[in-house]
């Protein structure tokens, strides 16, 4: 085991895990620096190699987590004139944990005027008798940019979920732009019928905020022929954004369809 690996058991009690990552990004003449990349209990925070302007972090698992009763939590800071790219070396798996009570994984990313942030991270995977409620908070300036991506397994292979709540809530220029709740797994009501997820177990979307949208958006858009093999929807959202949201049966398939669907093309 790792130096960081043992680090982190050691602050693993039966009350679960409580920590909160920080990053802070600024603008220093045509480079963005972070003056603040402190990591925290499962999270190892590393500097990649910058991308023009743009910073970029990867956020490292240097234990399991989430599990029953941690507490974890990502907050990302783009102040004026910085560009931050944040991503995940690998998946998030929610387990179950040594208490009955459920774990919260939360992130709060603000971004400031003239300022960017990509938040991709890799799929979160829902574990059998997992208990996670996670969420995710935007606040963005009138001219800020937004990309993220979301992406949720629901079981590993040849296991059921656990339960799994997702909140998304974004505002833009003090004003909300969308917020939505969704519910997976055991006593979630609907969640594998057809007005939800229709038997598939992959779930996701894409949001991009830009001011560009305001003049040019685009239209509504169908993505995948054939609905058993999982299909996208791309949508224009009541201000300068767009959604697209997948459902397919693998999550192989989910990031394909949201690949095709991006207009950015990444």
């Amino acid at each position: 085991m790792s130096l960081a690996s043992q680090a982190a058991a050691a602050g693993r009690t039966t009350r679960g895990v409580h920590a909160t990552a920080r990053i802070r990004a600024i603008s220093v003449g045509d480079e963005t620096a972070l003056p603040v990349l402190a990591g925290a209990g499962p999270f190892d925070l590393r500097r990649h190699r910058p991308r023009g302007n743009q910073a970029r972090v990867c956020i490292l698992g240097v234990m399991s987590a989430p599990l029953g009763g941690d507490r974890l939590r990502i907050e990302a800071t783009a102040e004026p004139g910085a560009h931050l790219h944040l991503t995940t070396a690998a998946a998030t798996i929610a387990l179950r944990g040594p208490t009955p009570g459920h774990a919260t994984y939360d992130v709060h990313l603000s971004v400031a005027e003239q300022a960017s942030l990509h938040w991709l991270p890799e799929p979160l995977i829902s574990a059998a008798r997992s208990n996670l409620r996670q969420s995710c908070t935007i606040d963005l300036a009138a001219d800020a940019r937004l990309v993220l991506r979301e992406e949720q397994v629901l079981g590993r292979a040849g296991e059921p979920p656990g339960r799994l709540t997702t909140r998304l809530t974004v505002r833009h220029d003090g004003r909300l732009v969308l917020d939505q709740q969704s519910a997976y797994g055991p006593d979630a009501p609907g969640w594998d019928g057809p007005a939800v997820l229709a038997g598939h177990r992959a779930a996701g979307q894409i949001l991009i905020v830009d001011p560009a949208y305001d003049k040019e958006p685009p239209g509504v858009r169908l993505f995948g022929d054939d609905p058993a093999d999982g299909q996208a929807v791309l949508t224009p959202l009541a201000g300068p954004a767009i959604l697209i949201t997948a459902l397919a049966p693998n999550a192989l398939r989910l990031r394909h369809l949201l690949d095709t669907a991006d207009p950015l093309g990444r």
